[in-house]
């Protein structure tokens, strides 16, 4: 199963970097306790995709982003669930299932 997220990246932390935005859903995921697959190998990713890297110092309203889940989960609980981890200048405005 797959969860497709639309995020808000604005304020101050516009200027973070694509890699640091990565960093940061990881690290809110884990902190929130959702089951995102990880990668197989030596080295486990979570699987997390971008569908596109946002320049540096712009505001945006609507970047997507894709979660591979090991289970499911419901979009409106997962959404609550990874704001609660979110700084303040980055939140999931939307959540929907993909096939």
């Amino acid at each position: 199963m797959k969860i497709e997220a639309v995020y808000c990246k604005k304020g101050i932390l516009r200027y973070i970097s694509h890699l640091d935005i990565v960093r940061l859903f990881q690290r809110a995921v884990r902190r929130a306790g959702l089951p995102v697959s990880l990668s197989q190998g030596y080295n486990p990713r979570y699987r997390i995709s971008f569908k596109g890297a946002l320049k540096l110092g712009l505001e945006s309203s609507n970047e997507d982003i894709i979660f591979s889940m090991d289970k499911d989960v419901d979009p409106d609980g997962f959404r609550y669930m990874i704001n609660e981890k979110l700084p303040e200048g980055i939140k999931v405005t939307g959540c929907k299932r993909k096939s």
